[in-house]
């Protein structure tokens, strides 16, 4: 779920991933339990029906060419595709994108139950990446009786792209955050125009046509091709709010829905990025603890880490810590960005712990290694164009049209809320820049789906379980299961979630709403 406008700040707190590049993990034993909390039922303030009637079908038609590849060492035998769709499904004569496509045939195609189509989050990523790598996101039972597809959305990857905007990432992305006076502001508000500048001059008009919404419609163009009246979907992270615009514009063409790492998708932009703000607060509180606790940790300190951490930032406000030629020195936003990167998963606690303790002697080279994990640069120095297609994305999709007064006023709520990553997260004025919005924004109701099965996790800090809890109730069935965990997305960590999930999506079985799995 997005937090565009804080976009370029230092922190892109929203780009989120999926399974973090962790093979799914099985653990015995399993304890079901239902625990109550207030958020689950529909907040008071959700957006008004825009009483927008479900589609049936797409307007437009088209085919998959489909050819055997090998995209990824397997023994799986895969093929790849593209398909045509419209810029714009009311005007065809529009323009028209390309999505690429790779699908990994079901292992046991007699036991086939159909198609599962796949999305790994972001908004940004590629999901054909999911269909080459299935094994890392997907347990062997799924592997058997589904066809797993997976796309590039339009704007990403492989598909008709948002083009890369930039060429010199660190002087927009390690830019220092907060500002320290109205004269480093101003620097941020014009660099960030340049961004905004550049991804405009770059890409045209197809910045217009790549909102989620049409990418939900894009789901359905693909069902129609592959020829299924009923389809089953897994989505990640954003993936799940792009699940859920599907569900509700086309219920009647759902046979199963997964989202996990789900966020309420009927939030304001300001509500989503605060709560992403407190679960990340709130890692990096559990963080410190956990160092605490261990004379072994590397910023011990004498049981005090967060005092460390926190001179830490001092000093790295007043002298920035050099790295190597060419590269952005370690400012405060490339610390914030660092420190983030770590809160997605307990998983890179330990590179952060070594990281902070070399940073301390003066060496920022962990903390620049979190900052490039986090944009996704690659060894040779290169980007993608995920973090562009984040932001075309993102604030396409941002109806509020908040102005650079209205991030400025907002930055004490956000300071408030939590006291070291607040002020922070507060500055960020991408969407407030952006030349193009959405009309309206679909309100999420999946209505007429059927039953969708939502997974939080109990630590996860981009999507936390009080706002996932919100995605599973604005659902007409809505199902929650809750993993004990601290990461983004649970499914694959333990049987408990597995089967539940395995058996929802292949025979239909509903799991009890708030199944509890340590």
């Amino acid at each position: 779920m997005a937090t565009p406008r804080r976009i370029l700040a230092g922190v892109l707190a929203s780009l989120l991933f999926a399974s973090c590049g962790e093979r799914l993990v099985y653990e015995a034993g399993t304890d079901p339990a239902v625990i109550a909390d207030e958020s689950t039922t529909t907040p008071d303030d959700a957006p008004v029906d825009d009483n927008r009637t479900p589609d049936s079908e797409t307007p437009f038609s088209a085919s998959i060419n489909w050819q055997t590849c090998t995209p990824a060492p397997s023994e799986a035998t895969f093929e790849c595709g593209t398909l045509a769709v419209p810029f714009d499904y009311d005007d065809p004569a529009a323009g028209t994108f390309t999505l690429s496509l790779v699908r990994r045939l079901a292992e046991n195609p007699a036991q086939r139950v159909g198609s599962l189509l796949v999305n790994p989050g972001g908004p940004g990523f590629g999901g054909t990446s999911v269909a080459e790598q299935a094994e890392w996101y997907l347990s062997s039972s799924l592997l058997q009786r589904f066809d797993v597809v997976g796309w590039d959305p339009r704007g990403t990857g492989d598909s008709t792209p948002a083009g890369d905007c930039i060429d010199d990432d660190d002087r927009y992305f390690g830019i220092d955050s907060p500002p320290n006076n109205d004269a480093a502001k101003r620097e941020m508000i014009a660099r960030t125009q340049e961004f905004v500048d550049a991804c405009v001059k770059r890409n045209g008009e197809m910045l217009k046509y790549i909102s989620t919404e049409a990418s939900a419609r894009d789901i359905d163009a693909i069902r129609r091709a592959l020829g299924e009246e009923r389809i089953s979907y897994f989505g990640f992270s954003y993936g799940s709010e792009l699940g859920a615009v599907w569900v509700t514009l086309f219920p009647d063409t759902v046979r199963a829905a997964v989202f996990a790492g789900a966020a309420d998708p009927n939030a304001s932009g300001f509500d989503q990025a605060m709560s992403q703000l407190k679960g990340f607060e709130q890692q990096l509180d559990a963080f410190l603890d956990d160092c605490a606790k261990r004379p072994s940790c590397a910023i011990y300190n004498d049981g005090r880490p967060a005092a460390l951490f926190d001179r830490l930032v001092q000093d790295i406000d007043a002298n920035p810590i050099a790295t190597s030629s060419g590269r952005t020195p370690v400012t405060q936003g490339v610390f914030y960005t660092a420190v983030v990167q770590a809160m997605y998963s307990d998983t890179m606690w330990p590179q952060l712990e070594m990281a902070l303790a070399q940073a301390v002697r003066g060496n920022g080279i962990g903390l620049l290694q979190l900052y490039d994990g986090y944009y996704q640069r690659q060894p040779d120095g290169t980007y993608g164009n995920e973090l562009e297609a984040f932001l075309a994305i993102s604030c396409l999709d941002d109806v509020e049209a908040s102005t650079v007064a209205d991030i400025d006023a907002d930055v004490r709520l956000f300071a408030a809320a939590a006291k070291r990553l607040g002020e922070n997260f507060g500055y960020g004025y991408a969407c407030a820049l952006w030349p193009h919005r959405v009309d309206q924004r679909l309100t999420i109701t999946g209505r007429g789906a059927g039953p969708v099965v939502v997974v939080g996790t109990t630590g996860d800090a981009a999507t936390p379980l009080t706002s996932t809890r919100r995605a599973a109730a604005a659902l007409e069935q809505g199902v929650l299961i809750i993993v004990e965990a601290d990461r983004h997305t649970g499914y694959g960590l333990n049987s408990c979630v597995i089967e539940r999930v395995d058996d929802y999506l292949i025979d239909l079985t509903v799991p009890e709403n708030e199944t509890y799995c340590r």
